[in-house]
């Protein structure tokens, strides 16, 4: 199974990506997790992106706040799927970091979720991978199934009640 890269422009986006982490490991999909800044640390950002397909893996998600250029800072660099997080920040309560991700040139496409939307992310992540692993599928479609039963059971409860 191909690994997600999960980058953070700053360790302060660390309780935002734990969802992320804790959803990929809940799939047992192998990641690996790092802290690069497309501003401070551009050379490591390049270096590692460029090699990820090499270094075998098939998405990257990107998550960063405030200007938040780190996700297109990856995807000029690989054709893998890049997938940014944008961050909530004490500034303009992360609508700048939406916008810097979500905005990018024609050619270089960034999937963007919601603003803190970590989980979310790691669900697309999956998705892509699941494309060509269909036990991946599976469990992607048991997850499904289990939170459309926890609506039902919210329903009948409420319906019940009322």
């Amino acid at each position: 199974m191909k690994k997600v890269a999960v980058l953070m422009g700053s360790d302060s986006d660390l309780p935002v990506v734990e969802k992320c982490l804790t959803t990929l490991s809940a799939f047992s999909v192998p990641f690996e997790v790092h802290v690069f800044s497309a501003h401070r640390t551009p050379v490591q950002v390049s270096e590692f992106v460029s090699g990820a397909r090499e270094a075998g893996f098939g998405v990257i998600i990107a998550a960063a706040g405030k200007a938040a250029h780190l996700a297109g800072a990856c995807a000029a660099q690989t054709t893998l799927p890049v997938i940014g997080i944008p961050v909530k920040s004490s500034t303009l309560d992360g609508l700048d970091a939406l916008l810097s991700t979500v905005q990018m040139p024609s050619g270089l496409p960034v999937a963007t979720v919601a603003i803190d939307g970590a989980e979310n992310a790691a669900l697309l992540a999956i998705q892509i991978l699941a494309v060509e692993d269909c036990v991946l599928a599976k469990k992607l479609d048991s997850a499904r199934e289990a939170g459309a039963d926890k609506v039902l059971a919210a329903d009948k409860k409420i319906t019940g009640r009322y």
